[in-house]
This record gives structure tokens, sequence and C-alpha cells, in this order.
């Protein structure tokens, strides 16, 4: 009687060592899962600099009127009280974000910074 119980337990063991190692939810796919979220772990990446990037610049837009003054000169070309505008035709002196060429901007008088 012992001797069969001793079988038992052994071939009990074995399909249990056979379900952990090579059936299904094993440490094969365990590590077929573990390869799949590296990958999209390293898909996520730029993504994920992106944000950080778009989060610091809510902060600034947010807390200080310097990033403001930067987007509207950069995006609508905005000129300062204390600034003389002058535009030479045909200097290019930055491309924008949409392609567009910006004035050439003289500062007179003390900075207001």
């Amino acid at each position: 009687m012992l001797k069969w119980l001793a079988i038992a337990l052994l071939l009990l063991l074995a399909l249990l060592q056979y379900r952990l190692w090579l059936g299904d939810g094993g440490m094969h796919e365990l590590r077929v899962i573990s390869e799949r979220v590296e990958l999209l772990d390293n898909d996520n990446k730029p993504l994920r600099d992106r944000n950080a990037r778009l989060a610091a610049e809510v902060v600034d837009l947010k807390t200080g009127l310097d990033a403001i003054e930067e987007r509207a000169r950069s995006d609508i070309g905005m000129v300062r009280t204390d600034e003389q505008f002058y535009w030479v035709p045909g200097v290019v002196t930055e491309q924008g974000g949409d392609g567009a060429t910006s004035p050439v901007r003289a500062r007179t008088g003390a900075p207001n910074e």
C-alpha cells in the first residue's frame, strides 16, 4: 500500500512539474510575456519623454511669464514696447514650427527682465 502511495505522489509531482515548466501558464509563457513587456516598454519610452516635456511646458506656462512671452514671440511675432521692428525682405532669421519666417527684432533701451 505504501509503495502505491509513493508512486502516486511521484506521478503527481511529475505532473505538477510538467505544468510548471512546459504547460499553459508556465515558465515559457512567463518568458514570452516578459519579452513582450520589455518590447512595449521600449516603444513607450519616447512617449513618456514627450509627456514629461509637455508637463514641464505646462508648468512653465502656468507659473511664469517668460514661457508665455517666448511662445508669443515664436508663434505670433510679438514685439515688446522697448523693441524696434525691422522687416528685411529676403532675409530669413529663423524657421518657426509652421515654416514661416520670423521678423528681425532689435532691442532698444534697457532690458525689461
